[in-house]
């Protein structure tokens, strides 16, 4: 990239400096943007540890550019954060709608810095906004991340109905999808009005519709029987398991999170998992 000063969406400007020295992206870094799959976060982390430069990352502002939770311990990633750099450092996660697709064709899009301080906050938006984002500012940081990284997991489900020319069950996803994470974020003691903003189900169309997202992709492939030749990451495959921790841990029913589970965790027949749904017991739309 260095020699062709471009990438697959659009020419890399000449002010933009590319470079593989960690050390020396950091001594002249005043905001750190961590754009990685979410799974190797911990690894990288500890990476930088090992060569002596988590005292100089810990002195920026850091910003999280990803969507996921970690399997295994269904944590978020700025908890992976403060227990891999220590508590003091303040994360800021960057979330919401948007494919680099359509920026790079001057369509705008709005999304959300959540943290824990109003005022990084608020200088970040400052800096960041442009004609082409417009920034909200996250106060629910739990809400925010579980919410963001959750909907990759509502993008599978949508991919299996699109597979399956369900589109028209997609209006239901949404509502009881976003339905089921807004009662898991409460239960975590996060806000669970959070899930109905931009991290969430505004989050819906660039992902439940949209032919860029990955993971609406890789849902319609795995009902096709062709996720084998998918290599594209789908970040709701790992961020799935990690909810089914989750709602464990805190005794929430996720029906819909459950079914995709079992269609890419255990290979169970995708037909016959939705129709599982529908067999559900009658209940209020508010529960």
């Amino acid at each position: 990239m260095e020699k062709t000063r471009t990438n697959e969406f659009l020419p890399i400007p000449p002010e933009v400096h590319l470079t593989d020295d960690l050390a020396a992206a950091l001594q002249t870094a005043e905001i750190v943007i961590i754009s990685i799959h979410a799974q190797a976060l911990r690894a990288f982390l500890r990476d930088v540890y090992a060569r002596g430069l988590a005292e100089e990352l810990c002195t920026k502002q850091m910003i999280l550019c990803m969507k996921g939770l970690e399997i295994g311990t269904g944590k978020r990633l700025t908890t992976v954060v403060k227990e891999e750099l220590g508590a003091a450092i303040q994360p800021v996660v960057w979330v919401g709608p948007g494919h680099v697709q359509d920026f790079v064709r001057g369509i705008p899009n709005c999304m959300v810095l959540a943290g824990e301080e109003r005022a990084v906050l608020h200088d970040l938006v400052e800096v960041l906004g442009s004609p082409l984002i417009r920034f909200y500012y996250g106060e629910d940081l739990l809400g925010t991340e579980v919410g963001a990284a959750a909907k990759n997991v509502i993008g599978l489900a949508a991919g299996m109905l699109d597979g399956f020319s369900y589109a028209s069950l997609k209006g239901a996803l949404m509502a009881r999808g976003a339905r089921e994470l807004s009662r898991l974020v409460h239960a975590m003691g996060g806000d669970g009005d959070t899930i109905y903003g931009l991290s969430h189900l505004g989050d819906y169309e660039a992902t439940l519709f949209s032919p860029h997202s990955n993971n609406r992709r890789y849902g319609e492939a795995v009902v096709r029987g062709t996720a084998g030749d998918f290599h594209k990451i789908a970040e709701g495959v790992y961020t799935v398991e990690a909810l089914m921790a989750l709602a464990a841990e805190y005794h929430v029913e996720l029906p819909i999170c459950t079914t995709v589970y079992e269609i890419v965790a255990h290979e169970c027949d995708p037909r016959e998992q939705l129709m599982q749904l529908f067999l559900r017991r009658n209940k209020s739309e508010k529960e």
